[in-house]
């Protein structure tokens, strides 16, 4: 049947759908408005399902405040064509102004607030995959609350965080601490508050890499009384390399394999436990100090403050509480 192009763009305005997407679903629906809007959301599910193992390394990210209310939103594509598309831009803004309106508990919750034009979020982000015939997804949404709260968001729009504080702080120091967030990647606010998750894991390898460290002095050691140059022996492929460029002897090869696997098995066997305890802690702490928000070196401080000596600076009786951090590169 011929479908007028008043019909056309009555279905566009309806779903945003292209003008060729609107006339199939049209056709397919013989007229029928209600069942081409159902047509034109299952090719945006199909979309999904086709591309559902595509990265969505591009899109959106968007932060808003009411009061002590923060939000922060990301709305995920695959290129940064369609990010830069305004129906994209339009339907990342919508959801962000959506969110901080409703302040829903988690991504969940906010994939089911409507929006103006009477979709859900989600079903509005499969309309677009539809549209666009790439990926698309809520890739981030976090909230929090507090007496005092500030945000920050990269010009690029791809990285963003909000910070929530115990009282009201100077606008400069709120937005430094929101930057600090976005840039320096903090996992926690303060020690107390890093995962013990975290900690266990962090223990775990600078365990090890203390103990892999100590056994590798001992070898070197070792190699350079036997006249081996430990740089060319480091790896078996080394070993291999260097035997055929004649930078070592087949002879050497083999000595120097001997010396690793006996030196390395007498070293890891009397390895003294407290020296390896003492220095995993010193690299725990060097963790926590680069790690934790409050024990960085603020970026802003021309005096190397750490964010915890700038905020007290600014207020004494203020304390940061938490935040929330996301960003499409990571």
């Amino acid at each position: 049947m011929a479908i007028a192009l008043a019909d056309i763009k009555k279905l566009r305005d309806m779903t945003s759908a292209g003008m060729m997407d609107c006339k199939k679903a049209l056709e397919e629906a013989a007229g029928d408005f209600k069942r081409a809007v159902e047509i034109l959301r299952e090719k945006g599910k199909s979309t999904l399902a086709k591309r559902g193992e595509n990265e969505t390394t591009q899109g959106a990210v968007l932060s808003r405040i009411d009061g002590g209310k923060a939000v922060l939103v990301c709305l995920g594509c695959e290129t940064d064509f369609v990010a830069a598309t305004p129906d994209f831009k339009a339907l990342a803004a919508n959801i962000a102004d959506a969110a901080i309106a409703a302040f829903p508990a988690d991504a969940e919750a906010l994939k089911a607030v409507k929006l103006s034009d009477g979709y859900s979020i989600e079903e509005d982000i499969t309309n677009q995959a539809g549209k666009t015939g790439e990926k698309h997804v809520l890739a981030f949404y976090g909230a929090l609350e507090a007496p005092f709260v500030s945000e920050y968001v990269h010009f690029n729009g791809k990285l963003g965080a909000i910070v929530a504080f115990s009282k009201a702080v100077p606008q400069e120091i709120a937005r430094g601490i929101a930057m600090q967030v976005a840039s320096m990647n903090p996992v926690a606010v303060d020690e107390a508050s890093v995962p013990a998750e975290v900690l266990e894991s962090e223990r775990t390898v600078a365990l090890q890499k203390t103990k892999d460290e100590l056994i590798q002095k001992a070898v070197d050691v070792a190699l350079k009384k036997a006249g081996i140059n430990p740089a060319h022996v480091d790896s078996e492929d080394h070993i291999e390399s260097n035997t055929a460029k004649g930078w070592i002897t087949p002879e050497q090869a083999q000595q120097a394999r001997d010396i690793i696997a006996k030196v390395g098995a007498e070293k890891a066997a009397s390895l003294p436990a407290q020296m390896i305890d003492n220095i995993a802690k010193g690299r725990i702490q060097k963790f926590l100090k680069e790690n934790t928000l409050l024990e960085q070196e603020y970026q802003l401080s021309d005096d190397k403050k750490t964010v915890k000596e700038a905020l007290a600076a600014a207020d004494k009786e203020a304390a940061v509480l938490s935040f929330k951090r996301f960003s499409l590169s990571d």
